[in-house]
């Protein structure tokens, strides 16, 4: 049996072009936060991400679901110590709990969309990063402290969002 509608969720219409689209610095790369969980009640989050040539996270693993659709440029993903590349078009789906990273080696910036479900990287992103006013803003210039501050702080909250740094 389907439940009822639930007349307190509203249409999501999501656009990286809206005002209230929050944009993270994080490694160098930067990500629109498309569709919160707070917004799918918790269900999933939709992240617009934004590579530079050569960028991207260090190998990790957590226990949610995660899928990359490319947009632009090729993005290689190690899975379980296996390269794979994935270029313009490709969706991957990381299962939970598989060690992964990925890279952009287009020689040029890459785009993509990644889908975490349930949600939570959403949070796990902005309390580790750092918000810029859009696509087009500089990262902020960091002291090696700050740097060291913010490893830590990604290192520190892993647990809570279900996530181990490798």
């Amino acid at each position: 049996m389907i439940p009822d509608d639930d007349p307190s969720r509203s249409l999501t219409v999501a656009s990286p072009d809206d005002p209230g689209t929050t944009f993270i610095s994080l490694a160098g790369n930067t990500y629109a936060m498309l569709i919160t969980g707070e917004q799918t009640s918790g269900a999933y989050c939709l992240i617009e991400m934004r590579v530079p040539d050569g960028g991207g996270p260090p190998p990790h693993r957590h226990d949610f679901e995660e899928m990359f659709t490319v947009l632009e440029g090729e993005i290689e993903f190690t899975f379980r110590g296996e390269k794979h590349a994935a270029g313009a078009g490709s969706t991957v789906n990381i299962p939970a709990n598989a060690p992964h990273n990925f890279r952009n080696v287009s020689g040029a910036p890459a785009r993509m969309l990644c889908m975490c479900t349930p949600a939570g990287q959403d949070e796990y992103f902005t309390r580790v990063g750092d918000v810029v006013a859009g696509w087009d803003a500089p990262p902020p210039h960091l002291s090696q402290d700050q740097l060291a501050e913010r490893r830590q702080r990604a290192i520190d909250l892993a647990p809570t969002y279900r996530s181990e740094l490798l």
